[in-house]
């Protein structure tokens, strides 16, 4: 359902107080709505202050009777269908609309959409970096971190938008000029019900473009968007597999080659590109090509890669001690994003791994882990489904840990020179931190320390 009309003095309930809750709860505000913000979590006070002082009403602890008098109700990012509120709402036949369709009406400038598994918030980022670089009036929101409703009716020539397969499910009308599905892989199972719940709520970010557009996919992933015919595809595959796009981008030796048309264009040189792994040409590639389909001058962007610098905890280099590299890949909280940062980083690992797991099966996760790493260190409440699949693919070097701090006090022990610590766990991070970055944080406070000197046992950070 997309907002095809004035909300003003319309009873507009949002659920959920988070970022994008608030961020919603806010521009219904502008726009003139009684807006009305229920939480069915603990109070939180700097929420309740941004609330009020915006003058809007709101509830946690639960759904109350005001919810129900709303004329249309707004999820906030990550709202389940099987959430209560969203099943009352559809008992008493209250409209329900989504973030992006709620949010896309008052969004101005050429529009972008980016999803996939894994790196979309790299390639996101990367997209708004060039474009700016390139003199555009340009910004990378959405699932990034900058909430969509906050740049409603800003003036902008691109929007660039970070779109997670929770925001997609519940989307109907987002017609974006350029999207880009950096990957497709198991995740969000325990959300989605199935993996092809899951992929279908990925291919509507096709479905719903501008007829004539452009998509840029991963060659292996073409399969999923058959059905979807009105847009033009340029698939990028590390070698000329004969598949017949419209477009495809060529992963070469040293560098990336875009062919539309039978001619070839040069996208970059890796040795232009500072982020580390076979898996950032894959997004840089994406970001360059989506440049190109835009009809902005690559020649000129290609200088722009070289001052992009790695978004936290995603592949992140925090260091060199004695010849060890220590990467932090946080962000890295699905198998497949494990294997990528295992399979796409040189030379042998000690991975750190384990958290709260998805629901995936940890098999392909054993068997990057067997190709590429020395030791894995396991830890968290995944940390015996993780050491039996280990142990199942015929991996010796297993060693469970308690916490983070035994883990990096463990790695760098054990660490020869050349060799590379990499923190990519595999699973969320929710049995022991807020969210990823934390995670990835505390890591890095700990690899500094020892750097340091610092005896890690009289850490006050041990978690």
């Amino acid at each position: 359902m997309r907002i095809e009309r004035s909300i003003e003095g319309l009873k507009i309930g949002i659920i959920g107080s988070g970022l994008s809750g608030l961020s919603l709860a806010a521009l219904a505000k502008r726009k003139k709505a009684r807006v009305f913000v229920s939480d069915c979590g603990e109070p939180h006070e700097s929420r309740e202050q941004q609330m009020a002082s915006l003058g809007i009403d709101f509830e946690f602890g639960g759904h109350g009777a005001r919810l129900w008098e709303s004329d249309l109700i707004v999820l906030s990012s990550g709202i389940s269908p099987s959430a209560m509120p969203v099943m009352e709402a559809a008992n008493r036949r209250i409209p329900v609309v989504g973030e992006l369709d709620f949010v896309a009406p008052y969004l101005r400038g050429r529009l972008i959409g980016v999803t996939g598994s894994n790196g979309k918030s790299t390639t996101t980022a990367l997209v708004g970096h060039l474009l700016e670089g390139l003199g555009e009036k340009a910004a990378a929101i959405g699932n990034i971190g900058r909430p969509l409703g906050d740049y409603a009716d800003a003036e902008l020539d691109f929007v660039v938008m970070e779109l997670s397969s929770f925001q997609l499910h519940w989307a109907s009308s987002l017609a974006v000029e350029v999207s880009i599905v950096t990957n497709l892989d198991p995740d969000h199972i325990d959300w989605h019900g199935s993996y092809e719940k899951y992929v279908a709520a990925k291919a509507k970010l096709l479905s719903m473009q501008k007829p004539g557009g452009w998509a840029v996919l991963q060659s292996r992933d073409l399969g999923f968007f058959n059905t979807v015919t009105s847009v033009r595809k340029v698939a990028l595959g590390w070698k000329n597999d004969g598949t017949q796009t419209d477009g495809r981008i060529e992963m070469q030796e040293s560098e990336a080659t875009l062919w539309r048309d039978g001619i070839p264009k040069r996208l970059f040189a890796y040795e232009s590109l500072p982020l580390l792994g076979r898996h950032n040409r894959e997004n840089a590639a994406m970001a360059m090509a989506a440049i190109e389909l835009l009809g902005l001058d690559i020649r000129r962007a290609e200088p722009l890669l070289g001052t992009f610098s790695a978004l936290p905890h995603r592949c992140e280099a925090v260091t060199t001690i004695s010849g060890v590299n220590y990467v932090d890949d946080s962000k890295g909280t699905n198998v497949a994003a494990a294997v990528t940062a295992l399979e796409s980083l040189p030379g042998k690992k000690i991975v750190i791994l384990g958290g709260q797991g998805k629901g995936e099966a940890y098999e392909p996760l054993a068997e990057a882990v067997k190709r590429s790493a020395r030791l894995a260190l396991v830890m968290g409440t995944e940390r015996e489904k993780i050491q039996e699949a280990l142990q199942k693919a015929g991996f010796k070097g297993v060693i469970p840990v308690r916490d983070m701090e035994e883990a990096v006090e463990r790695a760098h022990r054990e660490a020869l020179a050349g060799e590379t610590v990499l923190l990519s766990p595999a699973c969320t991070s929710w049995d022991a931190y807020p969210n990823y970055k934390e995670r990835g944080k505390h890591f890095q406070r700990l690899v500094h320390a020892i750097q340091g000197g610092e005896a890690l046992g009289n850490s006050p950070e041990r978690t």
